[in-house]
């Protein structure tokens, strides 16, 4: 008789749908609504990257607070809301009549994306795994990257029915596919009888084979720790430079003299490519010191950025995909891994939240600075050659996170 599928797959199951639908409609999709936007309305480009920065500030205010609902309500409750209020935000957004409208609609959004993003996703499959949770959080965050498929059809939908109906069809859509996706959701498998893994006891030598390092510090000691802060300020680097890049690829590209199909195919690939970094570092973290395997991914994250500030044909757009993507893919599994091997899961929770908080205001930063650049300097370029340098410096800082008890 065959061996029952450990009820933690089907968790991860279930965040990857969330997380793919989550990723490619209100993530990685709005570069394809940004110049039907302004062509509407005639704003800014800092104008409408602010509407990003305003999704970026409420989540960061929402993701700490979110990190404590974690732990206090289970996951279940807090993506089943995070769901519909997402739902609600897209359709209000399909109703914009002015910017302070337009505006809200992303605030309404932040309050519905803090249900469905990492901090919940990653807890929920944190519980229930530990020796596989590289693994395991390697195939539930690729469900964000492979949201980029959705790019290319919502450019098309754009193209035939319009922005406005296209974001209605995307809010109903979240409700269709993701509020039966939370009711597979157990928030721990103590509750249920088992243990992470799918174990049905401890390892007699468990202790023996668990490194110094690993053990669950209270909150308030986690807090106090120079590594804690060292990963939150790698994580703002990282969204700075990730929110601006796929908020403005394809003004970008726009501007460079490629078709908006081209753009709309770079829009797509950047999650899509992202897939092989998320698999392949989360793999690797399973066996290997984490914070060398992350500086690797910020590695070729900076690469990836060198040759996108270089682009001029389509060779430096494909290196650009295929050392880029798979840097941010390795980045998102990487501080989840470290926080819980470096911090434990007592608090992961909260702790994620604060870090997720963090790295929302490298989001509010970027798409700003970005958007506002080209609108006075004409050009990206000294805010893409910054990020290089932004990029590189957080290597040291991913070096510095120690192990726990180190951290002092």
């Amino acid at each position: 008789m065959s061996k029952k599928i450990f009820y933690g797959w089907w968790i991860v199951l279930a965040c990857f749908i969330v997380s793919f639908y989550f990723g490619g409609v209100v993530f990685y999709s709005f570069t394809a609504f940004f110049e039907p936007i302004r062509e509407e309305f005639g704003w800014s480009y800092a104008q409408i990257s602010l509407a990003t920065s305003l999704r970026g500030l409420e989540m960061g205010i929402l993701a700490p607070l979110v990190g404590f609902l974690v732990d206090r309500f289970g996951s279940r409750k807090i993506i089943l809301c995070g769901t519909v209020t997402v739902g609600l935000g897209l359709i209000t957004l399909s109703m914009t009549q002015s910017l302070f409208m337009f505006y809200m609609a992303f605030v309404l959004l932040a309050f519905g994306a803090g249900g469905c993003t990492s901090v919940v996703t990653m807890t929920v499959v944190t519980n229930w795994f530990h020796k596989r949770l590289g693994l395991a959080l390697g195939i539930m965050v690729s469900g964000f990257g492979a949201g980029g498929l959705l790019v290319p059809v919502i450019v098309k939908f754009i193209t035939l029915y319009g922005w406005r109906n296209t974001l209605v069809i995307l809010g109903i859509g979240i409700w269709v596919l993701g509020v039966p996706m939370a009711f597979v959701i157990r928030d721990s498998p103590e509750k249920y009888g088992c243990l992470p893994d799918g174990l049905e006891s401890l390892p007699s030598d468990l202790g023996a084979k668990e490194e110094p390092d690993d053990k669950d510090w209270a909150f308030k000691e986690v807090i106090k720790k120079k590594g804690f802060w060292y990963l939150n300020l790698t994580e703002a680097v990282r969204m700075v430079v990730l929110t601006s890049v796929v908020i403005h690829v394809m003004p970008y590209l726009s501007d460079l003299g490629f078709e908006r199909s081209v753009g709309g195919f770079v829009a797509a690939g950047i999650p899509l490519i992202s897939i092989l970094g998320r698999f392949g570092f989360g793999w690797f973290s399973d066996f290997f010191d984490k914070r060398y395997v992350m500086a690797a991914a910020f590695c070729f994250m900076a690469a990836g950025m060198v040759a996108f500030r270089f682009i001029n044909g389509t060779g430096l757009v494909m290196l650009f995909l295929f050392l880029y993507s798979p840097g941010i893919g390795g980045g998102m599994v990487l501080r989840g891994a470290i926080l819980k091997k470096y911090f434990g899961r007592q608090s992961f929770g909260k702790l994620l939240g604060i870090t997720l908080g963090s790295a929302s205001i490298g989001g509010i930063i970027g798409p700003t600075i970005a958007g506002w650049a080209f609108d006075v300097l004409g050009s990206y370029d000294i805010v893409w050659s910054g990020f290089c340098v932004l990029l590189a410096v957080s290597i040291i800082f991913i070096m510095r996170i120690k192990g726990s008890a180190e951290n002092y």
